[in-house]
């Protein structure tokens, strides 16, 4: 994955509490085994008519969020279903950052495997964002080694675990950073070899 140390974007203000999964990105497009090529199909009911024609009423469509990369959403964000698929959209149509007063664990966790930072704010604050994102188009600046979002007279910091901050400094996802410990592995396994070569199980 891609390293996240810093990042600069536009913010798309998405004011709905529990979006869940299949909203995110609806089932009838879960036929991919690969992660990318999601991103066509994020929030596909609410983006396009049943003729696949552009909504003209979901803001998303607007061109003043073309090249959207952090999004802001309402409480619960990513609640429903397990499916990784989610993430794996919202990355694919460009966004790194998501920001919501909360969200549901799994979807949380599944982020970081993927590469995007989800940042838990109180739901006045993420309001405050979304108002700003919603009267003109808004860039923030987010920091993650400071762990800081600064846009211009708005500036908050967030909390992060220490071990999900690592992963995405450092590009990592969880086969990476079993690999960090390679060389211990190979020297168990050296180890191993030498107990069944003594016949001692």
């Amino acid at each position: 994955m891609e390293p996240l140390k810093q990042h600069k974007g536009l913010v798309y203000p998405l004011n709905r509490s529990n979006v869940d999964t299949d909203q995110i990105i609806p089932k009838q497009f879960l036929k991919r085994i690969e992660r990318q090529g999601f991103g066509q199909f994020l929030f596909y009911n609410w983006r396009f008519d049943d003729d696949g024609s552009p909504r003209g009423d979901f803001s998303l469509n607007s061109p003043k969020y073309d090249g959207a990369s952090i999004l802001a959403g309402g409480e619960n964000f990513g609640c429903g279903s397990s499916r990784e698929h989610a993430p794996w959209a919202i990355q694919d149509y460009g966004f790194r950052v998501v920001i919501a007063p909360s969200f549901a664990d799994i979807f949380y966790n599944n982020c970081f495997k993927n590469g995007i930072l989800p940042i838990q704010l109180p739901k006045p604050v993420v309001d405050q964002l979304m108002e700003k994102a919603e009267a003109e188009a808004y860039e923030v600046a987010v920091d993650l080694e400071a762990q800081t979002i600064d846009g211009g007279g708005f500036e908050v910091a967030f909390d992060i675990q220490p071990y999900h901050k690592e992963m995405l400094l450092n590009g990592w996802d969880e086969i990476a950073v079993t690999l960090t410990y390679e060389d211990k592995i190979d020297q168990f396994e050296e180890k191993q070899k030498g107990v069944k070569t003594l016949g001692i199980s």
